[in-house]
């Protein structure tokens, strides 16, 4: 498959302190490929290198081919980049931060048909303030599709969602992915990591301790005769949430 990223020994120093140590890895086309990590383990800080917000100390960074220190400005044409809450005016209604937006990258959008695409068209004339936390989320990843980016960047999108809002999330990552994008994400949930991502890079302090598919991982730590202290059932407390709550779009 061709690589549609190349992170080559990123490096990025705060004064004495290391953030970055030295970090590799490539991610495919069309892949959902993940970034995980304890905090303060360097994943946000590569991400924001990635999106180009920050700025490195040392390394290289190929994002479709283009060159971070070369084209950066190009780089940002084809990427999309999920803000946080803070990004948004609360007064504004959905389709306004819309037309707001893609006045910033230069493009004509139909805000319905893009609300459409996350299921929001029916909160078409609301106000982002007035939106449950599920929707906030969900419109926020609408926002990373206005400029039809190659790659879409989303940094711990489910945290704070209830389990309803978390899978309904999931489905909508998945269909950005199915329709020819490619996502890199970070999470802390493992279990999020393991039922979206193609693969994962797993960062420690600042430095990539594996990089493989979740099964592969996990079969790697089971091949060390390693167990699990209690056994697994055949479902998990979330499971029983979404079977007697429902899995449909309700405010979430």
């Amino acid at each position: 498959m061709k690589k549609i990223i190349e992170v080559h020994d990123l490096v990025k120093n705060y004064g004495d302190f290391q953030a970055v140590k030295g970090i590799s890895f490539e991610v495919c086309e069309g892949e959902i490929f993940g970034l995980l990590g304890p905090n303060g383990a360097g994943k946000s800080t590569t991400l924001e290198i990635m999106e180009t917000l920050r700025q490195k100390t040392s390394g290289k960074v190929l994002i479709d081919g283009l060159d971070l220190d070369v084209v950066p400005d190009e780089i940002k044409k084809i990427i999309g980049v999920q803000l946080q809450a803070s990004g948004y005016y609360p007064g504004l209604k959905l389709t306004e931060l819309i037309r707001l937006f893609a006045g910033l990258y230069n493009r004509s959008v139909d805000p319905l048909e893009l609300l459409g695409r996350v299921n929001l068209q029916d909160k078409a004339g609301e106000k982002y303030k007035s939106l449950s936390g599920g929707q906030k989320q969900r419109f926020s990843v609408a926002t990373t599709l206005i400029n039809t980016p190659r790659i879409i960047f989303l940094d711990e999108p489910t945290t704070g969602l209830d389990p309803q809002a978390r899978r309904n999330l999931w489905d909508l990552i998945r269909e950005i992915r199915n329709n020819g994008t490619t996502i890199i994400i970070t999470t802390h949930y493992m279990d999020e990591a393991e039922v979206l991502c193609d693969r994962v890079a797993i960062i420690d302090s600042g430095k990539v301790v594996a990089v493989n598919t979740p099964d592969k991982l996990i079969d790697n730590l089971v091949a060390t005769g390693f167990e699990r202290p209690k056994s697994v059932k055949a479902a998990s407390l979330e499971d029983v949430f979404i079977h007697l709550t429902g899995h449909e779009l309700r405010g979430e």
